[in-house]
């Protein structure tokens, strides 16, 4: 991949938040970029995952991941504790094979009248319009409604991405055009829906999503949406 991760001084946001390298990579995601070069779906304590951010960040190096986001649910407890190892290791080891790691979170919203969850990465995790998101709860009312929290998340600079689309009581035909109307960027295409071992994703849903995703011009993403021990798996 041609895409320097580690080059941010072009852009005026620190590398978490570095928007364009994060589009440039999912742009040239796909069916082989999870679960060893990229992962941009797991949890840690801080949420619903088993993963302490620190035996998570030794696991993404022993993978050799190039880069990856920890989404954790209404949270960026994680990241924040994933950064500052990372940033404590760089001044000790001062390597350069280190994955970029970029801010991400899981939201719970209300799409259709149906529960999904939407990604947010590459945001500011400062920024007052994404507090109501970052309570370690899901959000009620008007700022559960998923327009609301895409525009929240595109306030604070982030990309925005339905995660696994088939995963839920409407159908992903249903779910993904409307979602596009809203502006969301892209889509969680590359998932495995039955936890398979190894992890791969599930070719017939994955088919489904890429071929709505290329309809509407949204981008690709792919994650193992880890909630146990191992980056490589989701369970």
């Amino acid at each position: 991949m041609a895409t320097n991760l580690a080059q941010t001084s072009a852009s005026p946001h620190p590398a978490a938040q570095n928007t364009l390298a994060l589009k440039q990579v999912f742009e040239t995601i796909d069916a082989q970029s999870c679960p060893h070069a990229f992962n941009f779906h797991m949890h840690t304590i801080y949420s619903d995952g088993r993963l302490r951010p620190e035996a998570l960040m030794e696991q993404a190096i022993a993978i050799g991941l190039k880069g990856f986001a920890i989404t954790d649910h209404h949270t960026t407890s994680g990241y924040k504790a994933a950064q500052r190892w990372l940033e404590d290791t760089k001044n000790l080891t001062e390597s350069t094979s280190l994955p970029h790691l970029w801010t991400g979170v899981e939201i719970t919203a209300d799409l259709l009248g149906t529960e999904v969850h939407i990604l947010g990465y590459a945001f500011d995790p400062e920024h007052p319009g994404l507090q109501p998101y970052l309570q370690s709860k899901a959000p009620q009312g008007g700022d559960a409604q998923a327009a609301n929290v895409i525009v929240a998340l595109h306030q604070a600079g982030g990309l925005v991405v339905l995660a696994h689309p088939a995963r839920y009581r409407r159908s992903l035909e249903e779910l993904i055009p409307v979602a596009a109307h809203l502006g969301i960027d892209g889509v969680e295409t590359y998932y495995a829906y039955n936890n398979p071992t190894p992890w791969q994703p599930s070719p017939i849903q994955t088919q489904k999503v890429k071929s709505l995703g290329e309809t509407y011009g949204l981008l690709n993403t792919c994650g193992t949406d880890t909630h146990g021990l191992s980056l490589l798996q989701r369970l």
